[in-house]
């Protein structure tokens, strides 16, 4: 049985009398050892890209330059509107069969589709140290103009 009256609480204290906080227990007032100066840190590295971001981007871009509405492209296509607007802004990872059908109501063929994300992948690389860049034009079969593949 406890030597307390039972509606008492017992206060256990934390850290000694005097003790600063952010010292440890046991430690007293004594000052924290000073922080060895180390290497600087590296700067991060820049993000890569989302591949459903670049996608997004593309189909925006190339209904955008078509003039045609979500509606639009979504009836063609054969999608939700608000899923369409999802896909366009990168919030969700599109399947194989809904990005075809997308590019198709773009009048694209699944294979433009991603060749022009890939585009905008590499125009990224080659805005970073140590990257190589490929010219768009560079591909077999048409160039890139800025808005759309031109065969």
């Amino acid at each position: 049985m406890s030597p307390h009256a039972p509606n008492e609480a017992r206060v256990i204290p934390l850290r000694p009398k005097g003790a600063q906080p952010g010292t440890a227990p046991g430690a007293g007032t004594a000052p924290r050892p000073a922080r060895q100066p180390g290497p600087a840190p590296r700067p991060a590295a820049p993000k890569e890209p989302l591949w459903r971001d670049l996608v997004g981007d593309v189909l925006r871009r190339e209904r955008l330059a078509q003039e045609r509405t979500l509606k639009d492209v979504a009836e063609a296509a054969r999608i939700s509107v608000p899923y369409l607007s999802e896909l366009e802004r990168g919030r969700k990872e599109a399947s194989s069969e809904v990005l075809a059908a997308a590019a198709r109501a773009l009048g694209l063929g699944l294979a433009d589709l991603l060749s022009l994300a890939q585009d905008e992948l590499t125009r990224g690389a080659g805005n970073r140290p140590g990257r190589g860049r490929t010219s768009p034009t560079a591909r077999p079969g048409g160039r890139y103009d800025g808005l759309c593949l031109v065969a």
